[in-house]
């Protein structure tokens, strides 16, 4: 492409053709001010507006037929151009020679920014206290409906009327009482915030190509609004709040606000919210292209059980999902199924062979957070021994979860993709031969213990002894064991998690005529998750809830006859803690033939030996550090439920993850298991539009009537088709593309490099100093009688400290004071200054 060379301010830029005044401005670091234009949006140049729009209820005409003619803020003097020209849409020439800020064109914008103002809330703009607002008072007494959104602070157009200056006859604002609308998901829409930059409008219509959003001319002004309905839904919106993100002030504004460093958690949920981060928006992206293998290899990257836990997650993505504020969330789990089910070897073919690193560890328990740790450590280039207790691997995966919920097939497919990194498997052993500290005596650099939670607890009640009195733990393993598990007419399972619903379940499918569950929380606090609850009620399972057991019933000291409860007032106390009271005056009792008590699992920390050095908690769990998840003895790990306790699957396989990246740091690695196995996915902004996208149902997943399922264990879901994936994943709001927009220039800021040399040029005078990182983000503010000496102490201890900016004032306390409120405000803490910081005051 052909380049040209211009001067901006006495200074020559080469840009290639085509680019505008402003862009090559921008390449020069020559800041120009500007409200429409956006690095990521298209000029405004040739904007037309639309026939009519909707404000709320009220359809509004458009009235004049014109082009947009943008902000002017951003307006420059060409040599040989008669008056100004605007920068962002015309295009530079070849020896153009350009100036951007004259005092004539510094008039002229304030000038320009008037209009833009003058109906926009400005008391805040106008305000010496701006910068240490808290916004729960006005010290001017300024009415509520006349000050500025939540925005303050961090708003573009107040850094933008900060640098060129508000004009001295600029009106008191006049509430317009315009509509302000938050019934609609995800954000809100405050026209009396609008200055009708068409930001939004743009990247609605040019960028995504949805055009739910636009814009009209009605007695002079811009009205932006929905564009074939009141509602966005309606005028085809998807959600993307792309509209959001460029919007320069509060009237488009996300129901769910967040601090900066908070902005990806917050608009990509699913992903921050999955124990391993797995990218869900990236896979489902991939299932809409039919390239099942990348949408499985992109799993794999943070998983090595795409397949267990396309069957048994129980996706706290979905819990979180913003599709399901719009209407229902989308079936990420199903789709995970869909990957694995569908997805081919490529991630295989990305894998690079591992350096042997020359240590040895040794991983006790061959359940999910065991097998995950033991993966990544041998991808990593470790020597892995895998110890087991019993003749095969899987921990409660196999021995305890039903195989309505996962087939064995399922799990040991995944489970043969681990062990095809070159692990030793030791099964069988004997506790003795598992003992943590003797093998880190005997060889082993480091060793990582996850034996799991593989124990019912028990209660200490009467009848516990009869004999159709069963453990639910122990009842499922032996089911899964292939034992021959016979079970009496009527049955009642106590407890209300997960267990005690799988119990249930299975006791049906054995031939019980009658089931019903007993547990001492309500509806809402009961830990199974709703749809299991809800797949329990459609099978005929009753549930009892808020009664505890108070004995089990025998006529003849031998059998089972029923049960008595106690009613339960409360679960937990105040702080939330578990802690059930009971009326010991409301009794009943149940007829039945067999209790099964499934009210939590213990872990058996036999393993560990007499006189163990490795520190045990109360509540029998072992201690570790919560970051490094390393025990009370050097070299030695522990994660997964020996550490948090009954957990799921997922929990488990990021506790594996997380504490194979320490193993490897503590053996002299870098820990970084990162393995990039998918293709690089192309960004295309571009949506398009789709009638009736908001309301788009989630597909239900094939699955095996209450009729069929308690015949048997066969698998209950069928699992998606092609079809119906691909249906689902088109649902998805793509909520990851709003990170791509870039942020719009912020105007230059007076910081310094913090040098002796320019430390000197400060007076010896009061003021307030705020020191900066390099990455230019504020570490300290501080008041001071005298801030050259201040710095100049500052500049002999704080390494961090790269540059500085100050300003002089006499109540230096106070400005402080507001500048640290205003910093407080903006990113919900304090500086962070650093222990140089610290110490010096």
């Amino acid at each position: 492409m052909a380049e040209i060379t211009l001067t901006i301010n006495g200074e020559s830029v080469t840009v290639p053709e085509g680019t505008t005044i402003m862009e090559a401005a921008d390449k020069l670091g020559v800041y120009i001010p500007r409200l429409c234009s956006h690095p990521d949006l298209p000029t405004s140049k040739g904007l037309k507006p639309n026939e009519f729009i909707y404000r709320g209820n009220e359809k509004i005409l458009n009235d004049e037929d014109k082009e947009y003619e943008g902000c002017k803020l951003c307006i420059v003097k060409v040599e040989g151009i008669d008056g100004f020209v605007t920068s962002c849409n015309t295009e530079a020439k070849d020896g153009m020679v350009v100036t951007t800020d004259s005092e004539e064109i510094k008039k002229q914008r304030k000038d320009n920014l008037f209009p833009i103002l003058k109906d926009h809330p400005h008391a805040c703009l106008l305000c010496a206290q701006q910068e240490g607002c808290t916004r729960l008072t006005c010290s001017s007494d300024v009415p509520e409906e006349e000050r500025c959104c939540v925005k303050l602070g961090n708003c573009e157009v107040q850094r933008i009327a900060n640098y060129i200056g508000i004009r001295e006859d600029m009106p008191k604002y006049v509430p317009a009482g315009l509509p302000i609308l938050d019934d609609e998901p995800l954000f809100t829409r405050d026209y009396n915030l609008c200055i009708g930059c068409t930001r939004c409008v743009r990247v609605c219509r040019e960028v995504r190509g949805i055009e739910a959003i636009g814009f009209v001319f009605k007695n002079g002004k811009i009205i932006v609004g929905t564009t074939t309905s009141p509602t966005l839904a309606e005028s085809g919106c998807k959600f993307c709040t792309a509209c959001v993100e460029v919007c320069p002030t509060g009237a488009l504004l996300d129901k769910r606000l967040f601090k900066p460093g908070e902005k990806e958690d917050v608009l990509v949920p699913c992903r921050a919210n999955c124990p391993a981060n797995i990218d869900i928006p990236l896979y489902l992206r991939w299932i809409r292209d039919k390239k099942y293998d990348e949408a499985l290899a992109v799993i794999k990257e943070k998983v090595p059980f795409p397949n267990v836990l396309g069957y048994i997650c129980f996706h706290p993505c979905e819990d979180v999902c913003r599709r399901g504020e719009v209407n229902e969330p989308i079936a990420i789990c199903a789709l995970k199924r869909f990957s694995a089910e569908n997805g081919g070897e490529l991630w295989k073919s990305k894998l690079t062979k591992p350096t042997p690193t020359g240590k040895k560890v040794a991983v006790i328990g061959a359940g999910p957070a065991g097998l995950t740790a033991a993966y990544y450590l041998a991808r990593k280039g470790h020597k892995v021994t895998l110890m087991e207790t019993t003749s095969e691997l899987g921990g409660m995966m196999r021995n305890a979860i039903p195989r309505y919920r996962l087939p064995i097939e399922v799990l040991e497919h995944d489970i043969n993709d681990i062990l095809e990194q070159d692990i030793e498997v030791k099964k069988n052993l004997k506790m003795d031969e598992t003992i943590p500290h003797k093998l880190k005596e005997n060889g082993y650099d480091a060793v990582f213990i996850a034996v799991g939670s593989q124990l019912s607890r028990s209660l200490n009640i009467d009848g516990m002894n009869l004999n159709q009195v069963k453990l639910g733990v122990d009842f499922l393993k032996a089911i899964n064991r292939g034992e021959k598990v016979e079970v009496a007419n009527r049955v009642v399972v106590i407890g209300g998690g997960n267990v005690a619903v799988d119990v249930a379940r299975s006791a049906l499918r054995l031939g019980a005529k009658e089931v019903k569950m007993v547990c001492l929380e309500n509806d809402e606090e009961m830990p199974a998750h709703k749809w299991e609850v809800k797949d329990c009620k459609e099978e005929g399972i009753e549930i009892d809830i808020r009664w505890g057991p108070k004995r089990i019933l025998s006529d003849d000291g031998k059998n089972v006859k029923g049960i008595e409860l106690v009613k339960c007032t409360s679960v937990f106390d105040e702080e939330g803690r578990f802690a059930p009271k009971f009326d010991e005056s409301t009794t009943k009792s149940i007829d039945t033939d067999m209790v099964i008590l499934a009210i939590g699992q213990a872990s058996d920390l036999s393993f560990l030996g007499e006189n163990s050095p490795i520190e045990v908690t109360p509540q029998k769990i072992i201690k570790v550090n919560p970051e490094t998840f390393e025990t009370s003895v050097s070299g030695i790990f522990a994660g997964g439920e020996i550490v948090l306790g009954p957990a799921s699957v997922i929990d488990a396989i990021a506790s594996g993850r997380k504490a194979a990246i320490s193993i490897d740091k503590y053996l002299g690695g870098d820990g970084d298991i990162t393995e990039k196995l998918s293709s690089e996915h192309e960004y295309n902004p571009w949506f398009g539009k789709e009638e009736g996208f908001a309301s788009l149902p989630r597909v239900k997943m094939p699955a095996l009537s209450p009729e069929e399922r308690i015949k048997n264990f066969n698998l209950i879901e069928l699992g998606f088709n092609e079809d119906q994936a691909l249906e689902e994943a088109k649902r998805c709001l793509n909520c990851d593309y709003r990170l791509m927009f870039r942020e719009s220039p912020h105007p230059p800021h007076e910081w310094v490099e913090f040098t002796e040399e320019n430390v000197e040029q400060v007076p010896d005078e009061p003021g307030v100093y705020q020191l900066l990182d390099e990455d230019k983000k504020v570490i300290a503010i501080k008041g001071m009688a005298n801030i050259k000496e201040g710095l100049k102490e500052a500049l002999e201890t704080v390494e961090k400290a790269k540059y500085f900016i100050y300003e002089l004032d006499g109540m230096y306390s106070k400005r402080e004071s507001e500048l640290l409120q205003q910093y407080l405000q903006k990113y919900g803490e304090l500086p962070s200054g650093g222990d140089e910081l610290d110490d010096l005051f």
